[in-house]
């Protein structure tokens, strides 16, 4: 009974069409919590339907595999992208497929195909998957013909999966504010690690940053960098407001420059907002009146808590978040 009330809600809520079934893990939260308290209730990933692009072949969702000895399992050689789906539209596409790149060669993983070629497979399992309002993940890593750290003869595998997403937090959340604790694990030293891409090993340290905060009764987990200065959070960059009115932002010198943070620069600089983007401590948290998330995600969501500080979701933010929506959204601006 429980189960087919389960897939009675989530088909009415996401109007599934034939037997594809894309909902979200956030959006099977949604469901569960506020229907039924659950905690373990979700579709899990390998179990949807559709098709995967997968090395140049159109693959069914449940027959995509690799090999348990694939070097990119046991050694971390493996680099992804994450990206927005908008009323049917791929946000700033030619981006992330640059940095997409960029990882794979900083990480020596030579992908195969161009990136006219990457972008054409995007666009391609988007249309064929339906996805309007959804999340992209193209991945690429090394296979296993070769077990040991060095792996120059495998073959670079390049996987992209696309379903529909919603918000990466509670949607009440945007308004309200997350809370972060700050986390023991510090960003590592930019000469210890290819840190300006998006290498999975780079996100075990966030993986158990967030746990411990889920632990604690937080939302997410502030992060410092080698020097004890502020950094980002778990997957996002973050952004202070000063009484002034002013922007403050940590100088990516050994995190991620997100792409959403690049913009929302952008969109803070036409409304004629200072940013600066600066070394900051976390002694000055308690100087800052307002602070807020920036990532492709995350999108922009403001923080209510940073340990024992708190801060309001003030109008300049929700500014920003709604500017950032509009700009997204272009279809329906229009």
């Amino acid at each position: 009974m429980y189960g087919l009330l389960v897939n009675s809600v989530i088909c009415s809520s996401f109007k599934y069409k034939s037997s594809l079934i894309l909902a979200s893990y956030i959006d099977i939260l949604y469901i569960q919590r506020y229907f039924f308290g659950k905690k373990n209730l979700m579709i899990p990933y390998d179990k949807r339907e559709g098709k995967i692009w997968y090395n140049n072949d159109l693959v069914d969702w449940q027959d995509v595999k690799f090999h348990v000895l694939s070097h990119g399992l046991h050694y971390g050689s493996c680099v992804f992208e994450g990206l927005r789906v908008y009323d049917g539209e791929i946000f700033k596409l030619e981006e992330h497929t640059d940095r997409f790149f960029h990882s794979a060669k900083r990480m020596d993983i030579k992908i195969l195909y161009s990136k006219e070629k990457i972008n054409k497979a995007i666009k391609k399992i988007v249309s064929h998957q339906k996805v309007q309002n959804g999340y992209i993940r193209p991945i690429a890593w090394r296979g296993s013909e070769m077990m040991a750290v060095s792996a120059q003869q495998t073959t670079i595998h390049v996987a992209i999966a696309t379903w529909e997403w919603g918000t990466y937090f509670d949607p009440k959340l945007k308004i309200e504010g997350i809370k972060l604790n700050i986390s023991n694990w510090r960003r590592p030293a930019p000469n210890t690690i290819p840190w300006d891409t998006k290498a999975s090993g780079l996100y075990m340290i966030c993986t158990l940053s967030k746990h411990e905060a889920e632990k604690q009764g937080y939302t997410d987990s502030l992060m410092l960098d080698h020097e004890g200065y502020i950094a980002e959070a778990t997957g996002a960059n973050i952004f202070f407001k000063d009484k002034k009115g002013e922007l403050h932002t940590p100088i990516p010198d050994s995190f991620l420059d997100g792409i959403t943070r690049r913009t929302t620069i952008e969109i803070a600089k036409s409304k004629n907002i200072k940013v600066n983007e600066r070394k900051i401590l976390p002694e000055e948290l308690p100087n800052f009146v307002g602070c807020f998330l920036t990532g492709t995600a995350a999108e922009i969501t403001p923080i209510s808590t940073i340990a024992e500080h708190k801060y309001k979701v003030c109008n300049v933010i929700l500014d920003l978040s709604a500017s950032y929506d509009k700009l997204v959204r272009k279809k329906k601006a229009a």
